[in-house]
C-alpha cells in the first residue's frame, strides 16, 4: 500500500504523480471525432464489425481485478486498496476519504484521483485539485459475492465474449470503464490540460445509504477556501449504454398496525392488526401516488410483512416495510408528497391504529441527455446522484443492464464493456467543452 491520506479541507497529501511525462501534445480531439479515434476502430457487441481495441486487454485485467475482489457494501477496504495502488501504479495522484464504517465495523474509504502533475507540487506537499469535470462511481456491490468467470473456454476472446460475476455489471463495469477511457484520452494526446480538468471519484456505500457520497460532498463545505464548483458529474451506473435522463426517488417507509388481541372464533370482539394492514396496503397499492410524463408511475414494493403468533389468535401487531420509488418532483420534495398521500390513506382506514415512520427520502431525479450520438433512457433505481450537492451538469451512464445486477447471473459482454468506454470518451469531451 502506497498511500495512506485524507481528503480534508487542509491541502491534500500527493501520493504520487507524473502522467505529463505521457502525454503528447497533438491536436485536441472534438467530441464528435471519438466514434472513430485515430489509433482503433469503433468497437461494439457486433464480432464481424468490431476491430479489438488497443485497450482490450489492460481493460479486461482491470475489471477481472475489481470483480474478483469481494467489496460487499461494509467490506470494501480490500478493493479500495487495491484501486489505490493501481491507479498509484499509472501515474495518478491518489486520495483515500474515510467514511465511517459500516455495521461490520471495517474501516473503510473513498478512492479521490486525478492524473498526476509534477507542477502541483508546493514545498513537498500537493496543491489541491479543482476539476472541472468528476468522474465517479461506486466500489460496493450487493450480497452474495458470485466469483468472477469468463465464457472464453480458451477460445479467442470476442466482443461477445460473456463475463460474469458479482459487480461485474454493477458498478464495476463503469469503475474499469472510466479508467480505461480517462487513460486512453490521456494517451491519445488529447489537449495537454485534460489532466488538470478531470478528478475520479469511487465511493463505498452507495448500494445501502450512500454514506460515501455524503462524505464527499460534506467534505466539500468544509474546504477553506472552498473548491471551484465543479462543472459537470458523470455518475457511472448500468444504463444500457445510454443516456439517462433522470431516474425515480426513493422513499422507504415502517408500517405498524396495532390491533387488539382476542380467539378468531370471535373476531367482532378484537380488532385484527393484519386485517387493518391488508386494507391499508390494498388501497396504498391502488392509490394515484404521483405520476409525470418523464418517470411513469409512482410504484410501492411491500418488501416485508410481519403480523400475528397463530392462526387461531387476532392478531395484535402487524409490521410492514414497503419501498417507494418516486415519479415525481421536485428532487427535494416530491418524495414528502408520496408520504403525506400515504399518510392521509392510513388514516382513512384508521386513524389511531397506524405508526408511519420514513427515511429522508428524494423526489425524481433529472439529469442531462441532452448529448449528440446517444440514445437516452430512464430509469428506477436510485443512485449516488442526489447524495451529491452542487449545481453541476449532471450525467448518468453506464455499461450493462440493471436487470440483471443484483441477480445470480450477472453479466454482460467485452463488447458492452468497451462501449463503455467510447461512451465515457465522448462524455468526457462533451463536458469539457461545455464546461
Amino acid at each position: 500500500m502506497r498511500a495512506q491520506s485524507l481528503f480534508v479541507p487542509a491541502a491534500l497529501a500527493l501520493v504520487q504523480s507524473g502522467l505529463a511525462d505521457r502525454q503528447r501534445p497533438l491536436a485536441s480531439l472534438h467530441p464528435s471525432t471519438i466514434s472513430q479515434p485515430p489509433h482503433h476502430a469503433v468497437v461494439g457487441d457486433d464480432a464481424s464489425a468490431a476491430i479489438t481495441p488497443t485497450y482490450r486487454d489492460s481493460l479486461l485485467s482491470l475489471h477481472k481485478s475489481l470483480v474478483s475482489i469481494e467489496s460487499i457494501t461494509g467490506n470494501e477496504n480490500e478493493v479500495g486498496r487495491w484501486l489505490i495502488d493501481y491507479l498509484v501504479g499509472r501515474g495518478y495522484t491518489a486520495e483515500l476519504q474515510f467514511v465511517a464504517p459500516g455495521d461490520g465495523g471495517k474501516e473503510r474509504f473513498n478512492v479521490v484521483a486525478w492524473p498526476g502533475d509534477e507542477t502541483r507540487r508546493r514545498n513537498g506537499k500537493a496543491a489541491r485539485a479543482e476539476p472541472k469535470v468528476v468522474l465517479t462511481s461506486h466500489i460496493d456491490v450487493v450480497p452474495p459475492h458470485i466469483p468472477y468467470s469468463i465464457s472464453d473456454h480458451g477460445d479467442d476472446i470476442t466482443s461477445h465474449t460473456m463475463i460474469s460475476g458479482r459487480g461485474s455489471v454493477d458498478a464495476k463495469a463503469s469503475v474499469a470503464a472510466i479508467i480505461t477511457a480517462v487513460d486512453d484520452l490521456l494517451l491519445a494526446g488529447t489537449d495537454a490540460s485534460i489532466g488538470d480538468d478531470l478528478m475520479l471519484l469511487f465511493v463505498v456505500d452507495e448500494e445501502v445509504a450512500g454514506a460515501g457520497m455524503r462524505a464527499f460532498s460534506d467534505s466539500l463545505t468544509r474546504m477553506d477556501p472552498p473548491p471551484r464548483p465543479f462543472s459537470a458529474v458523470i455518475f457511472g451506473e448500468p444504463t444500457e449504454g445510454k443516456l439517462a435522463c433522470g431516474h425515480k426517488g426513493a422513499l422507504f417507509c415502517d408500517i405498524t398496525a396495532r390491533g387488539v388481541p382476542g380467539h378468531s372464533g370471535y373476531p367482532w370482539l378484537g380488532k385484527s392488526a393484519n386485517e387493518l394492514m391488508v386494507r391499508a396496503l390494498a388501497r396504498v397499492l391502488d392509490a394515484d401516488l404521483g405520476t409525470s410524463d418523464l418517470f411513469g408511475n409512482t410504484t410501492v414494493n411491500v418488501g416485508l410483512f410481519e403480523g400475528g403468533v397463530a392462526g387461531n389468535v387476532i392478531p395484535e401487531k402487524a409490521f410492514v416495510k414497503i419501498g417507494v420509488r418516486v415519479a415525481i418532483g421536485p428532487q427535494k420534495d416530491g418524495a414528502r408528497v408520496v408520504e403525506k398521500k400515504i399518510q392521509r390513506i392510513l388514516d382513512d382506514v384508521d386513524d389511531e391504529a397506524f405508526t408511519f415512520e420514513c427515511s429522508q427520502g428524494y423526489g425524481s431525479v433529472e439529469c442531462n441527455c441532452d448529448v449528440p450520438d446517444f440514445d437516452t433512457i430512464t430509469v428506477n433505481y436510485g443512485t449516488d446522484v442526489p447524495n451529491l450537492a452542487g449545481n453541476h451538469t449532471r450525467y448518468l451512464y453506464g455499461p450493462g443492464d440493471i436487470l440483471v445486477a443484483h441477480g445470480a447471473r450477472e453479466n454482460l459482454t467485452v463488447g458492452v464493456l468497451e462501449q463503455a468506454v467510447e461512451g465515457y470518451k465522448k462524455l468526457i469531451l462533451h463536458a469539457l467543452d461545455h464546461a
